[in-house]
C-alpha cells in the first residue's frame, strides 16, 4: 500500500487490520503447505511491523491524550499476540497444532482490532486533530517501511518481545504532536 505524507494514522491502521485479517484468513484456506508458510511468514511480519508502529508511534503519541486504560489493555493484547506469534515460528506448517493455534492468533486479532477501533480510535478522533493524526502516519508510515526494508524477516523480533507487556512510555507529547516546524513530516524522534 502507497502511503503519503498526509495519511490519517488511524485509516492507516483501520487498513492494515483488514489487510491483516484478509491474510491471516488466507493463510487457513491454503492447502498447498509452501504456500501456507510463506503466507504465515507474510503474516508475522506485517503483525510485527504493525504492532511495533502502534507501540513506538501511536500509543505514545495519544497517551498524552488521556487512553492510558485502553492503551495499557492493548499492550497485554499485543503480548499475547507476540506470544502466539512466536510459538508458531517453532511449528512447521504441517503439524496438527499449528491450524488450532493458528485461528487463535486470528481470533484475537480480530478481537484486537475491534477494540481499538470501537473504542480508542473514535476517542483519539475527538481529542486530536486531523492534521495531528496525519503526523502520525506519516511517522508510522516511515517506520514500518524503514522496519520491512532493514530486517530480512520483522516476525523473528518478536521472540524476545514475549517475556511481559511493552511499557507505556512516561507521558511525553510525540514529535508528530508538536508544531510542524520543519518539511519533513517524518522526522525522527529525538534522543
Amino acid at each position: 500500500m502507497a502511503i503519503s505524507p498526509s495519511t490519517d494514522g488511524i485509516d492507516l491502521l483501520v487498513a492494515q487490520h483488514r489487510a491483516l485479517e484478509d491474510l491471516l484468513d488466507r493463510t487457513l484456506e491454503a492447502t498447498d503447505p509452501a504456500q501456507r508458510r510463506g503466507l504465515f511468514r507474510r503474516v508475522g511480519d506485517e503483525l510485527s511491523v504493525h504492532l511495533g508502529a502502534e507501540e513506538q508511534v501511536f500509543y505514545p503519541a495519544v497517551r498524552a491524550r488521556r487512553t492510558e486504560d485502553i492503551l495499557l489493555e492493548s499492550l497485554e493484547e499485543h503480548l499475547s499476540l507476540k506470544r502466539l506469534l512466536a510459538d508458531l515460528l517453532e511449528i512447521d506448517p504441517q503439524e496438527r497444532t499449528f491450524e488450532p493455534k493458528f485461528k487463535v492468533l486470528r481470533e484475537q486479532t480480530a478481537h484486537h482490532h475491534e477494540e481499538e477501533e470501537e473504542h480508542l480510535f473514535p476517542k483519539v478522533r475527538q481529542l486530536l486533530s486531523s492534521e495531528e493524526i496525519a503526523r502520525i502516519g506519516a511517522e508510522m508510515a516511515a517506520l514500518q517501511t524503514a522496519r520491512r526494508r532493514d530486517e530480512d524477516a520483522p516476525r523473528e523480533s518478536v521472540v524476545g518481545e514475549t517475556g511481559q507487556a511493552a511499557e507505556l512510555p512516561p507521558e511525553v507529547r510525540s514529535p508528530a504532536l508538536s508544531p510542524i516546524t520543519s518539511d519533513d513530516p517524518c522526522r525522527p524522534l529525538p534522543d
